[in-house]
């Protein structure tokens, strides 16, 4: 008779996951449109028509992704009551993290005092923190962490070209960070998630980092075909975002806000029209003082609705991100 073998012991997590605290951090510089239209050939008044921005936050030259988010992480903490060593995985959302390593959530771990805990960058541009705050849902309830630490970062004023009419006014630095843990209840719905990389020269970086390192600065900025961008956003991304109130049993008209990545205002408010979304449902329209500021977009904009009341603590918010890959994902959240 041959011998049992032993099995894997299953994991076993939260029974549920939710958001207990956010933070974000703006850079100090404020950059008006009318600091940048000469250079574009264009005027305050034609960037706020069509984009809805009316200024923007840069960080210092010195200033790095990692600065960035360690501001942003320290004021999540202190609003979720944890200590950094409680941590168990830091997720790091951002597309302009300079270097392929060390990463940049590796480096967060270490200043935060949160080492051993699990570290990796999510490189899903517009949508990353979306992505991010998925995984760390499924980190908690799957019993791999306790806590995730979620962060969304971008300094893309490191890769705009200021002489680029289709860019140079659309984005923003920016970070902000999330405490995900467990939960008596559901805190964080089914995400809906998904990518078209068929339609990745959408929104690219210009050319890769191997390639000649001689050649002009700007060489590898991003550009976007703005067009193409508007009518994939604006047709495609309410479905999603309709499935995701669907996949968590709510309506739009249960919903305590809406929490759109911050890509440009028409976008939102087309979105908005879209969904049929009640008025009294607040929408997030951080644009106009921040710009597109990519994966720090969606926890910035979370974090001053709640801190200006806009929206209530405990209230329910549905979340969409869309942008480079083409990636994009959705899900419904408790607020902390």
């Amino acid at each position: 008779m041959s011998e049992q073998r032993a099995g894997i012991t299953p994991p076993s997590g939260a029974r549920f996951a939710r958001i207990l605290g956010v933070g974000g951090y703006r850079p100090e510089r404020v950059v008006p449109n009318s600091e940048l239209v000469e250079r574009i050939d264009s005027s305050d008044e034609w960037i706020r028509e069509r984009t809805g921005i009316v200024s923007r936050r840069w960080a210092r030259e010195d200033e790095s992704v990692v600065d960035m988010a360690e501001a942003a992480s320290r004021k999540a903490l202190e609003a979720a009551g944890l200590d950094a060593s409680r941590i168990g995985a830091v997720l790091v959302a951002t597309v302009t993290h300079p270097f392929q390593t060390p990463t940049a959530a590796a480096l967060l771990t270490h200043r935060l005092g949160a080492t051993p805990a699990a570290a990796m960058d999510v490189a899903a541009a517009c949508a990353g923190f979306c992505h991010a705050l998925a995984l760390a849902g499924d980190m908690v309830t799957g019993g791999s962490a306790e806590h995730v630490l979620v962060v969304g970062v971008d300094k893309l004023s490191d890769f705009t070209d200021p002489d680029d009419r289709g860019t140079a006014f659309i984005f923003g630095d920016g970070a902000g960070a999330v405490v995900v843990g467990p939960s008596d209840t559901p805190g964080i719905g089914p995400t809906v998630w998904g990518s078209d990389g068929e339609q990745w020269d959408t929104i690219r970086q210009r050319s890769s980092w191997l390639d000649d390192p001689t050649s002009p600065d700007f060489s590898s900025a991003f550009s976007m075909k703005g067009q193409a961008v508007f009518r994939w956003a604006v047709w495609q991304m309410a479905p999603v975002a309709q499935q995701a109130l669907e996949k968590a049993g709510v309506s739009a008209d249960d919903l305590d806000a809406f929490i759109p990545h911050q890509a440009n205002m028409r976008i939102v408010d087309s979105l908005c029209k879209t969904l049929k979304l009640p008025a009294h449902v607040p929408v997030a329209r951080d644009i106009a003082e921040t710009g597109n500021t990519s994966s720090a977009s969606i926890p910035l904009a979370m974090e001053r609705m709640l801190r200006e009341g806009e929206a209530p603590h405990g209230g329910l918010a549905l979340l969409i991100g869309f942008g480079a890959g083409l990636a994009y994902a959705a899900q419904v959240v408790q607020l902390p």
